[in-house]
């Protein structure tokens, strides 16, 4: 059976997730029923094709390119690995970040396929981008892998842990306001990205905070003399 602790918390990232992809579904509608980009998405590229120094379009593309191929799997994967406390923990911690992160893109190519909103014009490009708009996928791929490598600090790194998820949290934010200075998205998708990264962790988290045993939350259980380890079962 499942602990109140864990119901408390599948409750809690659950109605979160929920509430989170209900506000993404709202804004796909407004996208999608649109047609002609919104003034906030008009107002954002023009500032951004205005404020482009050679230097800044040179951090903007290393950093956006962080957002997407196997960066953030590397990123989930080594998280795991560092602050699991058993073999078990890391090999389950790291098969269930690249779960959540590969879910997600699937996902995501199904919403893009379905509203296919055209990108901004092209000649405000400063970097490579294909497929349709909503919602970015640089952003939704960085944003789910910060908020994973969040989650996982928060639970197991007590010391020291605010200032590394505020470094992690501003990278996911940063890559996903790239995209717009980089004028390959308009800045509501940058935003349907967001929400659909924080709704997809929540169900995930949701998942696996009522279906993962307790034992590899929580790691080895303490006692007054010290840490417990596990037992090693024979087949």
């Amino acid at each position: 059976m499942r602990s109140s602790r864990h119901r408390d918390t599948a409750g809690i990232a659950g109605g979160a997730g929920l509430g989170t992809w209900a506000a993404f579904a709202v804004l796909a509608l407004v996208v999608d029923g649109h047609g002609a980009p919104l003034s906030v998405d008009s107002g954002a590229l023009s500032w951004s094709v205005g404020h482009r120094p050679e230097v800044a379009v040179a951090v903007a593309r290393g950093l956006t390119a962080t957002g997407t191929g196997a960066f953030p799997y590397v990123l989930v994967v080594l998280t795991a690995l560092v602050l699991g406390r058993t073999a078990r923990q890391r090999t389950t911690a790291a098969a269930l970040g690249v779960a959540c992160l590969a879910g997600g893109q699937a996902v995501r190519y199904g919403v893009l396929e379905l509203i296919a909103r055209p990108r901004p014009p092209r000649q405000d490009w400063m970097t490579h981008a294909s497929n349709w708009s909503f919602p970015s996928g640089h952003t939704t791929t960085s944003a789910l892998a910060a908020g994973l490598v969040i989650v996982a600090i928060a639970v197991r790194a007590p010391r020291g842990r605010t200032a590394v998820c505020l470094v992690v949290g501003c990278w996911g934010v940063l890559v996903g306001l790239t995209r717009v200075y980089l004028g390959v998205h308009w800045f509501t998708d940058v935003i349907g990205g967001w929400l659909f990264a924080v709704g997809w962790l929540g169900v995930c988290l949701c998942a696996a905070a009522w279906w993962l045993p307790a034992r590899l939350v929580a790691g080895p259980t303490t006692t007054a003399g010290g840490p417990v380890h596990e037992r090693s079962h024979s087949a």
